[in-house]
């Protein structure tokens, strides 16, 4: 008959048979409740989740479900081996697995949850409903998730008894030699990061800068993309964008527009009292304009000079133009049937014999 009370306290490597079974127990019962934690605490969670009205804990729930077996059975190997005397190297090569697995799967977490406040920071921020990551917030996102993988590996180095201030000091020195070398680069980069925060125009703005008009198409890293009202592709670097004056006209709801003509000098006072209340009936009868003012402004060199002012109820200017040409035409027709000849530069010769 088999003495259990012997054999359990025979030695092995330093440890009785006993400790050995407690530290397997141990393992075995830590695998079952990380694997009961994983497939039913984690998915009761995940229906309870789906029932809010918020979608981050959703995202949580998501991210803890993404740790793997590894973590799991490390860390019940590492739990059971306290039951028993183990070799140094093989507890500190357990120790350091269990840092790089914890330290690996929270920085998964924190990458995920990264992405998902930059995804829906970045919709909230969109005209409409759809999801696009913008160049600026695309960049954003990657550079502090790639920051969070720089810091995970240092910790992982600094526990692996690495000298992490000589690694970061000659990382230092070298960092600034490729921000000189970069220097155009970089003032770009934050030209657009400022661009997209403050916002002085978006995607679809029509723009005026200098000599320079069109609609913004696309705003980048490095340079901002316009078509201009000739066709053509403009491409202009951020940091101009941002150290010069640029007119903006998404916000103006109405346009002041002003215009001149000039009729001729042997026109009689009694039409040119007429032409004011004519002008004022003309652009009256325009769905999208609002008549201010008309009147007889100046003596020209070879013209009797009008100015007419009226507002028109949009910002779009192929509106303004096809109104502009709608009141020029009308002002020609009325003239014409007035008797009213439009000026054009003229001299006229007095010889005295």
């Amino acid at each position: 008959m088999v003495d259990f009370t012997r054999l359990l306290a025979e030695s092995f490597w330093g440890n009785t048979v006993e400790e050995y079974l407690v530290a397997l127990g141990v393992l075995i019962a830590g695998i079952l409740i990380l694997r009961f934690f994983k497939f039913v605490v984690i998915r009761r969670l995940k229906r309870i989740a789906k029932r809010t009205k918020t979608d981050i804990d959703d995202v949580v729930i998501e991210a803890k479900d993404s740790i793997g077996w590894p973590f799991y059975v490390i860390l019940a190997l590492y739990v059971a081996i306290r039951f028993i005397d183990i070799h140094t190297i093989i507890d500190k090569g357990l120790y350091f697995l269990l840092i790089i697995a914890t330290t690996f799967y929270a920085a998964k977490i924190v990458h995920r949850l990264i992405g998902f406040f930059a995804e829906k920071w970045d919709k909230n921020k969109g005209k409409d409903g759809s999801f696009k990551h913008s160049p600026i917030v695309n960049f954003l996102r990657k550079f502090v998730q790639a920051a969070l993988w720089i810091i995970v590996v240092l910790l992982i180095l600094d526990n692996l008894g690495v000298n992490v201030t000589a690694l970061l000091a000659g990382v230092g020195i070298g960092g600034i030699a490729i921000a000189f070398a970069l220097q155009n680069v970089l003032t770009d980069l934050f030209a657009s990061i400022t661009i997209y925060f403050d916002k002085p125009f978006e995607v679809g703005d029509f723009i005026i800068i200098g000599n320079d008009m069109g609609t913004i198409k696309k705003i980048g890293i490095k340079s901002t993309r316009i078509k201009t009202l000739q066709g053509q592709e403009l491409v202009v670097s951020n940091q101009e964008l941002t150290t010069t004056r640029v007119n903006n006209y998404k916000q103006m709801q109405k346009r002041r527009i002003v215009f001149a003509f000039g009729v001729t000098y042997d026109t009689p006072a009694t039409k040119l009292e007429k032409i004011p209340k004519m002008v004022q009936d003309i652009i009256k009868k325009e769905e999208l304009a609002a008549f201010d003012r008309a009147h007889f402004k100046s003596f020209g060199d070879s013209s009797l000079g009008f100015e007419v002012v009226y507002y028109l109820e949009s910002s779009d200017y192929n509106k303004y133009m096809d109104t502009q040409q709608s009141i020029n035409l009308a002002i020609v027709k009325a003239f014409n049937k007035a008797k009213i000849e439009m000026a054009f530069p003229t001299s006229t010769v007095y010889v005295k014999k």
